[in-house]
């Protein structure tokens, strides 16, 4: 079974030599593909692999003491180190247990989403009222350093790994600011992260502000309590506000964007073989027919570009702010039989009218200019309330 979700990579020759090494094993044997099932139906290059192994185990100055868990480790890393796939990795038993826990709503953590931009680990934003906001991390900090160790060559669920932690201990980042090229060093104190993923504020003018964090397996549910809530207010069009928003689970924006549009679709995939599938949209939308602009940023992420991408191919609402992250592919965690896992990129999403998502991002209909460093964040939200009104002022 495996889950779909939401680098900077470091190879040269001799360190791809090791890892080749390493991944002997995986196989074990003498070398010879007749004489070892394990290694039945892997390409002929890959029987080196256990002959290598062998020469490890009887000619390395330690290698009696080898263990073969950790050299095994070490194979897969490589092995998904040389697909140059940003989003491999590999987690070993225990972190792929943890990696687990944010299916059941919570984990603990700082409360930092973190993804590659540019090809650098990067934090996507901090997640509202968490210690990562609160100790000042900001969305499009560049991880330097987790606790003193450089992450260079690590992958992205490596990092996020050890930026985790039960609740109480203290992590320490050394970041880099998106606008300052000086770095900072911030300790956070972890807790219980949960993972609520809507508000709503009602703003002067009955206009509802909606901030969607991430696309979670509640945000739906979470969502129409939120309309349920505007409409008791007698709201007359909302601000969708995506930014910072690093995406979630595809079923999750299929159902959310399904309150926002009556049919077609929200988004197609091709995976590996060039197969397609279709996600369409769900009958039953609680807002079809209210008047909405969607307020996206730099840092608007995956399922939330799909959301944006939908809105636009269907013309449903205005979308304002700056062009999205590009990150529109699917990786897929995958079990492995002893309790580790892989995770990789499956397939890449479109949106309806065919564009790609990743590497692309998405252009707004409103395209707004940066905002300087000392700049409030909400004169986004300000210029999309603008928006909102001239349309209803317009329609009305």
């Amino acid at each position: 079974m495996t889950r779909s979700r939401f680098s900077f990579l470091f190879v040269t020759v001799a360190i791809m030599a090791v890892v080749m090494l390493a991944a002997a094993a995986c196989f074990g044997g003498d070398g010879r593909g007749e004489d070892n099932p394990s290694i039945e139906g892997l390409p002929p290059e890959f029987q080196r692999l256990s002959e290598v192994w062998e020469l490890l185990n009887r000619e390395q100055i330690d290698g009696e003491d080898l263990d073969p868990l950790v050299i095994s480790d070490g194979a897969i890393r490589g092995m998904l180190t040389a697909l140059n796939d940003p989003y491999a990795g590999f987690l070993d038993r225990e972190q792929f247990s943890l990696e687990s826990q944010d299916i059941q709503g919570f984990f603990g953590g700082i409360g930092a989403e973190v993804g590659i931009r540019e090809g650098v680990i990067t934090i996507l934003a901090p997640m509202p009222d968490t210690p990562a906001e609160a100790a000042g991390v900001r969305a499009g900090d560049v991880i330097l350093e987790v606790d003193g160790q450089s992450i260079q060559g690590l992958s992205l669920l490596e990092v996020v790994r050890l930026i985790r932690g039960d609740k109480g201990t203290t992590v320490t980042l050394l970041l880099r600011h998106l606008t300052n090229s000086e770095t900072v060093l911030i300790e956070i104190e972890r807790d219980i992260i949960k993972l609520e993923s809507v508000t709503l504020l009602m703003q002067v003018g009955r206009i509802g502000h909606i901030r969607l964090s991430g696309f979670t397996g509640t945000t739906n549910d979470e969502l129409k309590k939120a309309l349920e809530r505007f409409e008791r207010s007698k709201g007359l069009g909302i601000v969708l506000d995506l930014r910072n928003n690093p995406g979630g689970l595809v079923s999750s924006v299929v159902d959310v964007t399904s309150q926002f549009i009556d049919d077609g679709l929200v988004l197609y995939q091709i995976d590996a073989r060039g197969n397609r599938r279709n996600w369409g949209v769900k009958s039953g939308g609680k807002a079809l027919d209210i008047p909405m602009v969607v307020l996206v940023n730099e840092f608007s992420a995956s399922a939330s570009e799909v959301f944006t991408g939908a809105i636009i191919d269907s013309g449903r609402a205005t979308v304002v702010g700056s062009t999205t992250f590009g990150k529109g592919s699917v990786t897929n965690l995958w079990p492995l039989d002893d309790g580790s896992g892989v995770n990789f990129t499956t397939a890449r999403w479109f949106t309806p009218n065919g564009s790609l998502i990743e590497g692309e991002g998405l252009t707004p209909d409103v395209l707004l200019d940066p905002l300087g460093e000392d700049e409030d964040e909400d004169l986004y939200l300000d210029r999309a309330i603008e928006v909102l009104k001239e349309e209803l002022s317009l329609g009305g």
